[in-house]
């Protein structure tokens, strides 16, 4: 098989399939690093951890990227 066939096989799986195809082939490129996988994920829960006991305000995505907008439109 070439790689224009497995592409085009690839493509035709379902969109659950097709996903773990493409994270496969990411890990594959970019192998994790567990210290630094280990702190992300630490830092993820304590966010979420902030967020839910409302110590922080989460912004919605429109207005953070509004403002990213007009300091580049200045």
């Amino acid at each position: 098989m070439n790689t224009k066939q497995l592409i085009d096989k690839a493509v035709s799986l379902p969109v659950e399939e097709r996903a773990l195809v493409v994270d496969s082939l990411l890990r594959s490129l970019n192998q994790p690093e567990s210290e630094i996988d280990k702190k992300w994920s630490q830092e993820a829960k304590r966010r979420l951890a902030e967020l839910r006991s409302g110590q922080v305000q989460a912004i919605p995505g429109d207005e953070v990227f509004a403002e990213v907008w007009k300091k580049f439109e200045s």
